[in-house]
């Protein structure tokens, strides 16, 4: 029985194996980045009708400004919009759960709260401003409305990716790659990961062919994560077996290739020929 046999009291087959499915660090890499340039806009946004309501409150457009007070609509609608799309954008790179439904409404509905922040409280003082000149208030009020209205839209995510479904994807994915079908369910976010698993499960199942096992088999072995950890906090190498003399000593994990991974166990190890003689699978001329 294998430790994570003993830890969850399941047998190997009854294990969701893509069950830990996380972004890469290039995919979180590449989130992070057009995060924080969404953040950046949305504060411009802000900063923006900030600078609205403070000219609201001087009375800048009891007697006019037309121009000026749409201009700073349009300012606020152009970086409200770019955060939006950019924050979108993020999310398909780095999704969120829907185990965690609080998290999973706000990270993937948050350009839509923004853009409500950005553009309501400037435009509920124009409408309930008494002594702002009638044209003006008709005219920007329209105008800032009608943006609202289309930045919000942009923020509203209709059909939000999840790890959830990202899964369900890579699962697909590495079936349809093992089975030299067409990769209908390959997406970017998940190709990559499904065709290293593919490529590393032929890999194992190529250096463990012998007269038991013809057609070789998915079974390899990691160091298990410290301290009962579900994943390693730094990726690990894999193994044909247990008794390789790199894991001597060690507390030792074992399962498919997908479940390697889903461990951070991401790196087939480069002695296969060595490890074949030491677990004594019969070696490649």
């Amino acid at each position: 029985m294998t430790d994570t046999e003993k830890n969850t009291g399941e047998t190997t087959d009854a294990v969701d194996v893509t069950k830990a499915w996380a972004a890469t660090q290039d995919q979180k890499g590449q989130a992070k980045k057009l995060r924080i340039f969404a953040v950046l806009s949305w504060i411009a946004a802000i900063g923006a009708q900030i600078f609205g309501l403070v000219m609201l409150s001087k009375g800048a457009f009891n007697n006019g400004n037309l121009a000026m007070l749409i201009g700073i609509f349009v300012i606020i609608a152009i970086f409200a919009l770019a955060g939006n799309l950019m924050w979108k954008r993020s999310n398909r790179h780095d999704p969120a759960s829907k185990s965690e439904p609080t998290k999973f409404f706000i990270q993937n509905q948050l350009g839509a709260i923004i853009t409500v922040l950005a553009f309501l409280p400037l435009l509920a003082l124009i409408f309930l401003d008494k002594d702002m000149d009638p044209k003006t208030k008709k005219v920007a009020g329209g105008v800032g409305a009608a943006l609202a209205a289309l930045v919000f839209a942009s923020g509203v995510e209709l059909n939000p990716s999840s790890t959830e479904q990202y899964t369900e994807d890579m699962n697909a994915c590495a079936a349809q790659i093992k089975a030299k079908e067409p990769t209908t369910a390959c997406s970017p976010a998940v190709a990559a990961q499904a065709q290293e698993i593919a490529k590393d499960s032929e890999a194992v199942a190529a250096a463990t062919r012998d007269a038991n096992n013809p057609n070789g088999r998915d079974v390899v072995y990691w160091i298990a994560p410290k301290d009962g950890a579900e994943k390693s906090s730094s990726p690990l190498v894999f193994h044909l077996c247990e008794n390789v003399s790199t894991l001597r000593g060690k507390t030792v994990n074992s399962g498919s290739v997908t479940e390697a991974y889903a461990q951070n166990a991401v790196r087939l190890t480069k002695q296969l020929k060595m490890e074949q003689r030491q677990c004594g699978f019969a070696t490649a001329e």
